[in-house]
């Protein structure tokens, strides 16, 4: 959420800011309510203070033995006239929440101006793109040859966009789960096992509702969510929270599965596990003071690198343009991996700051040295999500034969296995 007043100093500023992230928040709407609701409590200001005056003015007289009986009914209709004002009040800061809701985050000044993905700007390349002396199968042929992923199963066990890692597949996704956790937490992370649903409260927090509300899974008379990502619960460990400033910068990482609708995606990357309805990801969260926020942005960003470096997979990573940020990021590096069966990029990894934007809807602040509060900054990157690093490892590392040689990083996890042939 960003900060009213900053809203009324700034209104051109911010309306050309929903504009180039293409969203549709009323800023105008905003400012209307803003200046009534400000009216309205200099109003009830003005009413109390009279109310108080004609309270001392009745104790006068009663103490005087005068009749009051003008002065009581002067305070009772004063009185009545204040309940008005407030539930006025109440009125128009529930329509004003209701607005600033939908007020997207602001992008970064270094963020590139475009309409969408196609104004992405590309910051660096890592590897060398592999080649073949044979064609290439995508990611579900070679699974389901080597009896690693099973799509018509899930598809019988659930429906569409759902798919089933089987054997060394399973044992696969188990042991970059634990690479990546083991990793993050050498690199100072603290590990967390948060529920895989959320609440509405906990959804509002990190931007997730109102403006996504079509894209998630909501329990049946519940006001629960399955959780679109780990940054949900994590982030929401210290909603309402105040703080001590040494206890900044707190960085956490944790496994969950993610569940979204995908709504609007239908005709996109339908076949495999490039996207699902439900995938696993490993999620890295810091909360942090903001004057550290840009350089605890790049090093997320190297972070999440470190994994796709171990795994020897060539990606490269994307500065996302204004049109292609999601409504709560101020700044997003997309990381993308090469794929060689299906001959494209798969992002991976999106490594996202958010500045205040989060904790302002969180109500996440901490009490610097002066003893002042303020509201401190959240990021948060995939470290990584598996349903596409699978499948570009199953890609980029199979052989002529049909089988997968499993990637050095791995190994350990996999009981020192180095390749999977048919039949595993």
């Amino acid at each position: 959420m960003l900060d009213l007043k900053f809203i009324r100093e700034n209104a051109e500023l911010v309306k050309q800011a929903v504009i180039n992230k293409n969203e549709s928040a009323d800023i105008d709407k905003i400012l209307e309510l803003d200046e009534k609701r400000r009216a309205v409590i200099g109003e009830v200001e003005k009413l109390k203070a009279l109310r108080n005056t004609v309270s001392e003015q009745i104790a006068v007289k009663k103490k005087n033995k005068e009749d009051a009986s003008e002065s009581i009914a002067q305070m009772k209709e004063v009185g009545q006239k204040i309940a008005e004002l407030d539930k006025e009040f109440r009125s128009v800061k529930e329509a004003l929440d209701y607005h600033m809701l939908r007020v997207p985050n602001l992008p970064d000044e270094t963020v590139p101006v475009g309409p969408d993905e196609e104004s992405n700007v590309t910051v660096r390349e890592w590897g060398e793109i592999p080649k073949f002396d044979f064609k290439p199968l995508p990611h579900w042929e070679i699974g389901q040859n080597l009896g690693l992923l099973e799509l018509a199963a899930a598809a019988k066990i659930t429906g569409s966009g759902f798919y089933v890692l089987k054997g060394a597949g399973a044992r696969m996704q188990r042991a970059l789960i634990s690479l990546m956790l083991d990793t993050h937490g050498k690199d100072g992370y603290i590990e967390i096992a948060p529920p895989f649903l959320a609440n509405a409260d906990s959804m509002i927090g990190t931007g997730q509702l109102p403006k996504l509300a079509d894209d998630m899974y909501q329990l049946k008379d519940e006001n629960f969510y399955l959780i679109p990502t780990g940054e949900v619960p994590v982030s929401n460990l210290h909603r309402d929270e105040i703080l001590d400033e040494e206890q900044l910068p707190l960085y956490y990482t944790c496994y969950t599965p993610c569940f979204r609708r995908e709504a609007g995606a239908a005709g996109k990357d339908t076949r495999g596990t490039l996207r699902v309805h439900q995938f696993d990801k490993v999620e890295m969260v810091k909360l942090v003071h903001p004057d550290t926020s840009q350089e605890e942005h790049e090093t997320l960003l190297a972070q999440a690198e470190k994994i796709i470096r171990m795994l020897k997979i060539p990606y490269r990573v994307r500065l996302l343009a204004t049109g292609d940020l999601s409504f709560a990021a101020a700044k997003c590096y997309d990381i993308e991996i090469w794929a060689a069966g299906v001959k494209k990029y798969l992002e991976i990894s999106s490594v996202s700051n958010f500045l205040d934007f989060q904790a302002r809807r969180m109500n996440t602040r901490f009490r610097n040295k002066d003893k002042k509060t303020q509201f401190i900054h959240t990021l948060n990157g995939s470290g990584v999500a598996l349903a596409r690093l699978i499948p570009a490892i199953i890609e980029n590392y199979q052989t002529e034969y049909g089988s997968v040689v499993i990637p050095e990083a791995i190994r350990p996890y996999m009981g020192g296995q180095a390749e999977i042939t048919s039949g595993e």
